[in-house]
């Protein structure tokens, strides 16, 4: 089994999304002896942005490029390679602003390749980063409902859009609104993660 971490908190090991990600992996592998584990921190080492440069060169034919083109489309086509060959993917996302860290939106950009990872076809788009299990650690400062979260839905979408239907998502939540609430959603999140099958 291989399994894929990222990490996209800027927080370093302060960071509780990547605390309950490593629980996470750490439960996962325990389970599946001999299990491989790759980390990538985003937060760490961030991934370029999509930007003019980078989509020119995903545009431009490959026997076409500059040198300079096809090193940039080669570090997105690491992180694809990362994603198909994972078995599970794990990732800690803490909720900034709302939403989620710039740096997971661009490993997002980055594994979101036409005729790759998805494809469109006469009845709409096929995600093809089928057969994953993918668990997101969310963290945030406050609680919030499941029908109005702003950070969950389009976490899911995309992933759904990418064919990665099997996700779990466990919260740690409440953690700018005191000690005690933020105790109780540290608590509850590794409850989850003790509960994972």
């Amino acid at each position: 089994m291989n399994i894929l971490q990222i990490n996209s908190s800027l927080r370093g090991t302060q960071s509780e999304s990547t605390r309950v990600a490593n629980a996470i992996v750490a439960k996962v592998a325990a389970a599946n002896p001999g299990a491989t584990v790759t980390v990538r921190d985003l937060g760490a080492n961030p991934h370029p942005v999509l930007d003019e440069a980078a989509l020119g060169a995903l545009f431009t034919p490959a026997d076409q490029r500059t040198a300079d083109q096809a090193a940039r489309v080669a570090l997105d086509d690491a992180l694809i390679a990362e994603a198909q060959a994972a078995d599970v993917i794990v990732l800690g996302a803490p909720m900034y602003n709302f939403g989620m860290p710039i740096q997971l939106k661009a490993w997002f950009d980055a594994i979101a390749r036409a005729g790759v990872t998805f494809r469109y076809t006469e009845n709409g788009p096929e995600g093809l980063l089928k057969n994953k299990k993918v668990y997101v650690a969310t963290a945030r400062g406050g609680i919030y409902p499941l029908d109005a979260d702003p950070q969950v839905p389009h976490i899911r979408m995309l992933l759904n859009f990418l064919g990665l239907t099997d996700h779990q998502f466990i919260y740690s939540a409440g953690l700018a609104m005191g000690p005690e609430a933020a105790a109780k959603g540290q608590a509850e999140a590794d409850a989850a993660v003790a509960a994972l099958a």
